[in-house]
């Protein structure tokens, strides 16, 4: 069942950023039906998703991100897909491969591609780095591109095309870190925390009751589509362009007018890159609100989320127990809006 939300491109974009903002609520209600809490993280997701990026998810086991991430394309009507990532999995168990059948029509024997779980809407990578790098990259690669290669043929994903990574923070023997080039490649690296003790009891009432939430259609394929152009349309004055360019620039260490603690917390900041989502994010967050504009509250908003993994800190920062997100908050303090 859809809710009457009707985002088209038969309509002006300012009538559309206002069935927006209408949709953002309806989705949060759709989702708290299922989920408790998190709708700073469902947020972010929209954001991500309408950015044209990816999100790489961290936390523990059991805080629902399978249940979270399959809720949201119930509700966008979307094809969701599961991959558990494993030391054995190969790149064809992602992407599909070539088997040999015999044409019922010719009698001839020719090679048939099946599609693997890549081909989704949104595809939840589980625990990515626990596969090799080969394996990795082939997932890295449908990201970049929106299709995969098999055998010299190029298949088209169906769009939109969202990943969502998890990694779990805990477990470390066996597994494979993606590094920093791969990292960068996702536009979020979402914490997810524990509940907050009334959240974890409410979560305890709903699960262990015979509930079954009935959800509803928001948003579909061709609506988010067309809400990721209108992402690009939105316009961001050179001033706030101006402050996520010096956000960024501020994470790199020995550079003109680098900060002292930057010198000796980061041994690498950002790339362009950083700054390319933050400008996306905020314009994602602003339409998701209903407004026409970036603000330089919105570079602010998304700011943790772009460059938590973008930065890679010193030993002696570690040595401190000094980690990226005690970086971006002093950041954010001390690089001002304006010049």
């Amino acid at each position: 069942m859809a809710v009457d939300v009707s985002i088209t491109s038969q309509q002006s974009d300012e009538a559309n950023i206002a069935q927006v903002k209408e949709a953002r609520d309806r989705i949060f209600g759709e989702i708290e039906k299922v989920i408790i809490g998190q709708r700073h993280i469902v947020e972010d997701l929209l954001i991500a998703l309408l950015s044209r990026g990816h999100c790489l998810l961290v936390g523990v086991p059991g805080l629902a991100k399978t249940l979270l991430i399959s809720t949201l394309a119930r509700v966008l009507d979307l094809k969701f897909q599961r991959i558990q990532f494993t030391p054995d999995l190969m790149p064809s168990d992602i992407t599909g491969t070539e088997i040999i059948q015999e044409n019922p029509d010719t009698g001839k024997r020719e090679f048939v591609f099946f599609k693997g779980p890549v081909f989704g809407n949104i595809i939840l990578a589980d625990e990515i780095n626990r596969t090799p790098p080969k394996t990795q990259a082939a997932l890295l690669e449908a990201m970049q591109e929106d299709k995969v290669t098999v055998s010299g043929r190029t298949y088209d994903l169906p769009l939109p095309f969202f990943v969502l990574a998890t990694q779990n923070p805990i477990e470390q023997e066996g597994t494979y870190p993606l590094p920093e080039a791969q990292l960068d490649r996702f536009m979020f690296n979402i914490y997810i925390d524990y509940p907050s003790a009334g959240e974890e009891a409410d979560v305890v009432k709903l699960t262990t009751s015979a509930y079954e939430a009935e959800l509803r259609h928001v948003l579909n394929a061709q609506e988010i589509i067309y809400l990721k152009d209108l992402v690009r349309k939105v316009p961001a004055a050179d001033y706030v362009i101006e402050y996520a360019v010096r956000l960024t620039r501020a994470t790199r260490p020995h550079q003109d007018g680098s900060l002292s603690y930057i010198n000796e917390w980061v041994r690498w900041g950002a790339g362009p890159r950083a700054s390319q989502n933050l400008i996306l994010g905020a314009k994602a967050r602003a339409i998701l609100r209903g407004e026409y504009a970036v603000s330089c509250s919105d570079i602010r908003a998304v700011a943790a989320a772009v460059l938590r993994h973008r930065i890679v800190t010193t030993f002696h920062a570690e040595a401190e127990g000094v980690d990226t997100m005690k970086i971006i908050n002093k950041l954010l303090q001390d690089v001002p809006e304006s010049k």
